[in-house]
């Protein structure tokens, strides 16, 4: 196809003669995203708890908490307490989550299957995270940093009472060397009463101890993403979207040709000229018995969408003429009048009536003895694009095809070609034939009464002669 094809009137013109085929296709994947939310992602729904850092903590140290709050240690804890049965730590690992909020808040999430699993499963870890984050930041449990600790308290109790008794057995006052002892001496108890004053302010049990879960987890009233109506949309828009794609990868790399030299080179002869057929809704689609034929006709996809919507034309006077214009080159390129094979694609329903009305054109020429000649007299002609037969060489001597525009291959026309050779026939000339919306004739220059189209005959039936 051209490079407009992704043009956007290319795209409406899909949606326009392929809109039931699109819509079946989006109600198939409406139910696929159903299925899938069924069989393959169940609802789930997802609960929070809040729990509450008492204290002055940094970034990176909220961000240690949130580790711990999804770490098995915690998870595994919280499975046991739960009971459920089947359900370990680790598979609970991958439906807790947790994330800091502002001011100091760690949001602890569980997902279920059910709203209330989910609310049971988001409590229970929140638990479990406040207990263990006590245990491991300095808690009750560790005995022996309490000990040490206080042992260091009381030896700091020790020496601020002896340097009491040593200031006072210093002669006070009487002498420069008991003045300067006292003050070193009050010097050294206020060191140590501010060591022991950041002691206690690093110590984390003092203010980083203490953590409070702020309530029980809400039950969730809506499942969590995706959910069974989003997975429907996602399925109706995803295979919309795929069947449009197609549709335009299809026409990318369609080998059909479109263009009147592409048409004269495949068949290697001389074409003659371009005629229009009034554009009919039933030559487009066309009859088949069976199922399928009837599917197809339901889905609209008997109807070739990659074909322009049909330009106006003139009216029957003009068509007339190219019909007539395209008779005088045929007889122009013929030492006399001949009969020939007018050879139409089986399928192309355009180019058969475009046959039949040369026919009838070349039977409204004047006879052969006149001083123009004579056209030639036709005989119209259907062979398969895919298995071509033409009739061997009897009474006619040459071939005339007449074929539409972007239905065929190159390999199809070649084929048509080798098969007019086989028979005898030499290619004589090509006719392109276009659909067209007519328009109501003029009042002047009817054609005659003997001069209506003689519909076009398969086979090897016979055309009128001149």
């Amino acid at each position: 196809m051209s490079d407009d094809t992704i043009r956007l009137v290319t795209i409406g013109r899909i949606l326009r003669r392929r809109w039931r085929l699109l819509a079946v296709l989006a109600v198939v994947g409406a139910l696929v995203g159903y299925g899938t939310s069924v069989l393959l992602l169940p609802p789930r729904y997802t609960a929070s708890a809040s729990v509450l850092l008492p204290g002055q903590w940094e970034e990176r140290e909220l961000l240690t908490q949130v580790d711990i709050a999804t770490s098995s240690a915690v998870v595994d804890r919280a499975a046991a307490t739960l009971g459920w049965k089947g359900v370990n730590g680790t598979e609970l690992r991958d439906d807790v989550s947790a994330e800091s909020a502002d001011g100091n808040i760690i949001k602890v999430s569980g997902t279920a299957d059910t709203p209330e699993r989910a609310q049971r499963l988001s409590d229970r870890v929140a638990q479990q995270f406040v207990t263990f984050a006590a245990r491991i930041t300095g808690g009750s449990t560790d005995l022996e940093a309490a000990t040490e600790t206080e042992a260091l308290r009381k030896r700091v109790a020790e020496t601020d009472r002896r340097i009491t008794d040593l200031a006072d057995a210093a002669d006070p006052g009487r002498t420069v060397e008991s003045v300067q002892a006292r003050t070193e001496l009050e010097k050294l108890r206020t060191t140590l009463q501010e060591a022991m004053k950041k002691l206690d302010e690093a110590d984390p049990a003092t203010d980083k101890a203490g953590m409070v879960v702020m309530g029980p987890a809400s039950r969730p009233t809506g499942a969590a993403a995706p959910t069974r109506t989003q997975l429907i949309v996602a399925g109706a828009l995803l295979f919309f979207l795929l069947a449009v794609i197609g549709h335009l990868a299809a026409a990318r790399v369609s080998r059909r040709l479109r263009t009147e030299p592409e048409i004269a080179a495949a068949l290697g002869s001389t074409l003659l000229g371009t005629v229009d057929v009034p554009a009919e809704r039933p030559a487009h689609r066309p009859e088949g018995p069976g199922a399928r034929a009837r599917i197809r006709r339901l889905l609209g996809v008997d109807v070739r969408w990659d074909i322009p919507v049909p330009q106006t034309s003139g009216d029957e006077t003009d068509s007339r003429i190219r019909y007539r214009r395209v008779c005088a080159r045929l007889r122009d390129r013929l030492p006399a009048p001949r009969r020939l094979l007018v050879v139409v694609p089986a399928g192309d329903e355009i180019a058969r009536r475009a046959a039949g009305q040369l026919v009838a054109e070349a039977e409204c020429d004047p006879a052969p003895s006149s001083p123009s000649g004579g056209h030639p007299m036709l005989r119209v002609v259907e062979v398969s694009a895919d298995r071509p037969m033409v009739p061997d060489r009897d009474t006619e001597s040459g071939a005339l095809v007449v074929l539409s525009p972007g239905r065929w291959t190159a390999e199809e026309l070649t084929g048509i070609a080798e098969a007019c050779a086989d028979g005898g026939h030499e290619v004589v000339g090509i006719v392109v034939a276009g659909p067209v919306r007519a328009r109501p004739a003029r009042s002047a220059g009817h054609p005659p009464d003997e001069a209506t189209p003689v519909l076009a005959v398969r086979g090897h039936a016979t055309g009128g002669s001149v």
